[in-house]
């Protein structure tokens, strides 16, 4: 007979695990960097202080995390209705569209707090509309939602060539980017709340955005468990038969669940084309659309570790390249390689563990696996 297994509590679940991974992750990231002739003890000690060590090495890595938030959000709201939205990528990308065409038309009319909202809205609409196709294709031609949203990306990546080289490149200039937005497209920055705790930040790209990231964190998390919306979302993705027979309507929750996430991942657009570029050009998402996978499977689809997992992958971004220039030995191809171990463990490998911890618990507590001791007859 097999041994039972438990019921995990919810720091077990959503912290213990995730935790226990990512020391397998980086305890492998260690024996490859010993491979190589180095010290994975200095190189561990060289990646966080180059993330955290001064002032202007955390708001590099805030101004990573921030994209990784939307983008892991957007993950996962999918996954709660049972859906993998692979573009991400591609729903960013067009939605630095949006946020481009507010900044060109408004930035020397309105001011910066005016174009913000509005800059919000265009991104977010267009990232909902760049995710409906794939959504209307899953729900009413049972198009498989993986393989449209991957191909979408790549429509998104032609899209902003041909509108960057042909339509929106000023004339005479030969590189395929926007002109430069004025003041009243450029988000303002937030050093000084590092520089309000003592740290020295003489510059960087850490911007508004951050804070809308948060918020956006808030309001999934009452969404998707606070909301009569949010309900039938997690009952389609748990159970479609559950939810059929409940008269949740099928496609109308696949079309809604993919239009928010696609929304989410469209605001993303917002950190690096009007907090830091100040600019739309060509691939300024950087393959945070597919980072934001990692994240929501290390976050285990909440917000509450989504916004931590996204800091540990600014963290690898940003502690990354300082490693890189301190170990010439770590090339960037070998940060790439840590990231995607983190990434394996996190997310591929993310039932390795589970079982003998949960037979752990089992044995510590049997009356967590449900079985319980057997009542007396008569009692």
């Amino acid at each position: 007979m097999s041994a039972p297994y438990a019921k995990l509590p919810a720091w077990a679940d959503y912290g213990l695990i995730p935790l226990i991974n990512l020391i397998v992750a980086f305890a492998v990231a260690g024996l490859v960097v010993l491979l190589v002739g180095e010290n994975p003890f200095r190189a561990a000690v060289i990646l966080v202080d180059g993330a955290f060590g001064r002032g202007q090495n955390i708001a590099y890595t805030l101004f990573y995390a921030t994209s990784f938030i939307f983008t892991g959000l957007a993950v996962a709201v999918a996954f709660h209705g049972g859906l993998f939205n692979i573009g991400g990528e591609g729903q960013a990308y067009v939605g630095g569209l949006g946020v481009a065409l507010v900044c060109l038309a408004f930035d020397g009319i309105l001011p910066w707090w005016v174009n913000f909202p509005l800059a919000i809205l265009g991104a977010a609409a267009i990232g909902a509309l760049w995710a409906l196709v794939p959504a209307y294709l899953q729900a009413r031609r049972g198009s498989h939602i993986v393989i449209t949203t991957i191909m979408f990306n790549f429509i998104a990546a032609s899209l902003m060539v041909y509108l960057l080289v042909d339509v929106l490149k000023p004339v005479g200039s030969m590189s395929p980017q926007t002109r430069t937005f004025l003041e009243g497209g450029q988000l303002p920055k937030l050093n000084f709340l590092l520089e309000a705790v003592g740290f020295s930040v003489r510059s960087s790209p850490f911007n508004l955005s951050f804070l809308l990231a948060l918020v956006c964190a808030f309001l999934v998390w009452l969404l998707i468990w606070r909301t009569r919306l949010g309900y039938e979302i997690r009952t389609q993705g748990f159970s479609p038969r559950a939810a059929r027979y409940a008269g949740i309507g099928e496609a109308r929750i696949i079309i809604i669940t993919m239009m928010i996430s696609g929304a989410l991942a469209g605001m993303m657009a917002l950190n690096p084309v009007m907090g830091d570029q100040n600019r739309l050009q060509l691939d300024f998402v950087t393959g945070a659309g597919f980072v934001g996978i990692a994240v929501a499977l290390m976050g285990r689809s909440h917000p509450a570790g989504i916004v931590p997992a996204a800091i540990l992958f600014g963290m690898l971004y940003q502690g990354g390249a300082e490693l890189a220039f301190e170990m010439p030995s770590i090339s960037r191809d070998m940060i790439v390689i840590i990231q995607g171990l983190v990434i394996l463990f996190a997310g591929a490998l993310e039932h390795m563990f589970r079982p003998s911890i949960q037979a752990l618990f089992a044995s510590i507590s049997p009356g967590t696996t449900g079985l319980g001791s057997p009542k007396r007859e008569g009692v």
